[in-house]
């Protein structure tokens, strides 16, 4: 094909996704990514050091909050040595070595180097200099402070040199100034740095009033033989206590083996609560079983008596201390991992002290537009009951309450709906006293006791299809339910334990209950909730709804940060959890979008629930700021519109193997370049696609500037599907496909993406750094295989 057809999208495009300029450069399309943040935050009306651990973090130039009022500054970046640049560095330091050796032997026989340099003048003013015969006269070594300085920066250098990083992932590091306005807001917001290579994903920093406690920044980096000695002996003699004053927000890393403990003065009656932040901060790490930081916390008195130990707290992995002080004295709380593993990442931040926390709330949610209030439980809460904000729209949302002092309690989801509600009443433990529902209901209610089980009757009709769904552990209820549906009888029509909700990115154990049953005849029909654990308490709440099914759905797209090259498309992944049988198309459309910004192929077909869609955005300003983006989703219900927002999320692996969509608080992209022109898809959409036969695509483009090597390749698309060649065009380029007719089959819809992979400039071969990575595509093309 005519490249020069593409030059305007590949100028620059790959060289700047490299974070180089020549060609040699192409192809190095990593993106920036951040395993850490340490500490993983701040006291308002400060300024802290925060190191991000990471990978191809070079160019590392700012780092962006989401939150207002902070603001940080790059101090450093540490990247570690490779084979050759630590051989390179070797060799500079011998001939440092040598030269100055020579050097100090001139000052120690002045009368040798008197004798050199009157041989030299002699040289100098012969008249046949040039064709004088002898040995040259090299100049005497001369010496000076800053080759001492350069001797220095290398041992430093080599001091660090790991010939196989045992965590590359996390073995850059950069060093960042934060400054906290007093004002900024307290909670958790998301940090992502800025680099040559893009923007990397986010990770969660919180703001917090109470003063901080940073133990120093540990690095098996920086201390190879670190990891070597603390497997030797797993269980390592813990490090030195740090003595704290309550409250405080403490702040550590724990490497293999290592325990931290901090020591603090307490009074007869105080409640003591001890939140730690790990898995919060942390959600997935790729490579690490059960996937991450399992943390225990233990309180010791003085004397070294054990009196609580927590690995957990109810179903959470992060373990939370709540005590309340038995006599005057100091006290000591330990926090290590459950098997004694760590490394840079297993970051902590714990809250101690007299602090507000919320163990549960009831309801847990209300009606929209009059959701009213919820009872709260817990430790040194400022009130009992808390009023729900009326304009809360659908959905789930965090309710904290705060005290005198401005500290701001623990986090806790509520839900709000459009069903009516009711409370549960007892008695309405069997059939004889179940509670009566008219349907659709969503009743408020709690498992009290272990043998407890809450009874609720219906009247339905024959053919009726009736969804039973529970929502107590996807809000923080200890509850894991157990529904079944009977009849009149007592015959069981349906049950179910576990159900799995795949828009819920940080549960790993799906507790909560969901059923839809088709009624055989017209009578009353039972169904009865209890705890499959046969637990119960004042905190197993649920909300239980009984409703014909609502077709309905939740949205997803990743990942949350983007770089966007100017004139070029980059592709994402929209995914699409289904619920109550909805199985329609679902649009996605871009929700205040700033001038410029494009989608490509913005639709999930109908039964599906994933596609690859493609977005590009508009010529950069001189400076590139981070923009944040927002979509909503649509599809039709009979004659209903619905409308919902679009969760950006990232797509995290957790022990090697499972995969989960973590949502995040927005997405942000960047677009940069200098790239002129634009490209669309000329043709109709959807694009039809007949078996056994071959399809052209037309592409409409603009050109400029210089000229790298690419190719076209399909980067997505349904089996059978094949790129035959590109051809160009007298507007643009033309993209031909095949379809295997014995592959495809009619009926198969979706989105075909194109992408655009860099070849080495010179060789006309792949370049090996760019792996064939996609990173830059055409626009997404969606299609529908039709028969012949």
């Amino acid at each position: 094909m005519n490249w020069r057809l593409l030059r305007f999208v590949l100028v620059g495009v790959f060289a700047a996704a490299a974070g180089g300029e020549g060609p040699e450069a192409l192809g190095q399309t990593r993106a920036a990514h951040i395993g850490y943040v340490y500490p993983a935050g701040g006291q308002r009306g400060t300024t802290v050091e925060v190191c991000l651990g990471g990978q191809f973090l070079d160019g590392a130039s700012a780092a962006h909050f989401t939150a207002f009022g902070i603001k940080a500054t790059v101090v450093e970046h540490f990247k570690p040595l490779t084979q050759a640049q630590f051989a390179r560095l070797r060799e500079e330091l011998d001939e440092l070595l040598s030269r100055r050796a020579a050097a100090l032997k001139v000052q120690r026989n002045p009368a040798q180097q008197g004798k050199r340099e009157t041989k030299a003048a002699a040289k100098e003013t012969s008249s046949d200099n040039k064709k004088t015969d002898g040995d040259s006269v090299k100049p005497a070594p001369v010496w000076t402070e800053k080759d001492d300085q350069r001797i220095n920066e290398i041992r430093k250098q080599l001091a660090t040199f790991v010939r196989r990083p045992a965590n590359p992932a996390i073995a850059e590091l950069v060093t960042l100034k934060v400054e906290i306005a007093s004002d900024a807001p307290v909670g958790g917001t998301e940090i992502r740095l800025i680099t040559s290579s893009g923007m990397s994903n986010p990770m969660v920093f919180h703001v917090g009033v109470l003063p901080e406690t940073v133990q120093k920044r540990a690095s098996i980096q920086e201390n190879p033989k670190f990891a070597e000695r603390a497997f030797e002996n797993r269980r390592a003699a813990p490090s030195q206590e740090i003595s704290v004053s309550l409250p405080a927000a403490l702040n550590g890393q724990i490497m293999p083996g290592e325990v931290d403990r901090y020591r603090f003065s307490a009074k007869k009656g105080q409640r003591i609560t001890a939140d730690a932040y790990c898995r919060r901060l942390i959600p997935y790490l790729a490579d690490a079983v059960p996937g991450w930081f399992q943390a225990t916390l233990t309180l010791y008195d003085a004397h070294g008596k054990e009196l609580v130990y927590v690995d957990d707290y109810r179903f959470s992995p992060d373990p939370v201390v709540l005590f309340e002080i038995p006599a005057d004295g100091e006290y000591v709380l330990e926090i290590k991992d459950a098997i004694y593993r760590g490394r840079e990442d297993f970051v902590y931040r714990i809250l101690i002290g007299e602090l507000p926390f919320i163990t549960s709330v009831f309801p847990l949610g209300g009606p929209a537009g009059n959701p009213g209030s919820v009872v709260l439980e817990g430790w040194n809460l400022p009130r009992a009951e808390l009023a729900l904000d009326a304009g809360l729209p659908p959905g789930t949302h965090l309710i904290t309450v705060t005290d005198d002092e401005h500290r701001v309690s623990n986090a806790v989801p509520i839900s709000i709906d459009t069903l009516p509600e009711r409370l549960e009443r007892e008695p309405n433990d069997d059939a004889q006293k179940a509670q009566p529902l008219a349907l659709p209901m969503i009743v408020n209610g709690r498992i009290l006791e272990g043998n407890d089980r809450d009874v609720f009757s219906f009247v339905g009709r024959k053919g009726q299809k009736i969804v039973v769904d529970v929502n107590a552990r996807r809000l923080g209820s200890p509850l894991d339910s157990l529904v079944r549906v009977t009849d009149a009888a007592g015959n069981r029509i349906a049950s179910n334990d576990d159900y799995e909700d795949k828009s819920v990115g940080l549960l790993t154990h799906h507790a909560d209950s969901y059923l839809q049953v088709e009624l055989p005849a017209d009578g009353t029909y039972y169904v009865w909730l209890s705890d499959s654990q046969s637990h119960g308490g004042p905190a197993y709440a649920y909300r239980l709804r009984v409703s014909e099914p609502r077709p309905d759905f939740a949205v997803r797209v990743a990942p949350a940060s983007l770089r966007i090259r100017s004139g070029t498309w980059i592709p994402v992944s929209v995914y699409a959890a289904r619920r109550d049988g909805f199985d329609g198309e679902i649009l996605l459309r871009p929700k205040d979008f700033p001038p410029g910004w494009s989608l490509s192929g913005a639709r999930i077909p109908a039964g599906k629930s994933e596609v690859r869609m493609a977005l590009t955005g508009p010529a950069p300003s001189e400076k590139q700021t981070p923009m944040p983006l927002s979509f909503e989703a649509v599809a039709r219900v009979g004659d209903q519109e619905i409308v919902r927002p679009v969760t950006p999320a990232d797509d995290m692996m957790q022990a090697f193997a499972y995969r989960h969509l973590v949502p995040c608080e927005t997405m942000i992209a960047m677009v940069d370049g200098t790239v002129r022109g634009s490209i669309r898809l000329d043709a109709k959409t959807p694009v039809r696609i007949v078996p056994g036969k071959e399809t052209a695509v037309r592409f409409i483009t603009g050109f400029g500037g210089g000229l790298p090597r690419a190719e076209i390749e399909l980067a997505e698309g349904p089996e059978g599907v094949t790129l035959k060649t590109v051809n160009n065009t007298r507007m643009g380029i033309e993209v031909v496909i095949a379809a295997d007719a014995a592959q495809v089959k009619p009926g198969t819809t979706g989105n075909l993406i194109f992408g655009l992979t860099p070849k080495s400039f010179l060789a006309g071969k792949r370049n090996a750094n760019a792996g064939g990575a996609v990173v830059a595509s055409l626009p997404a093309v969606p299609f529908e295989v039709v028969a012949p």
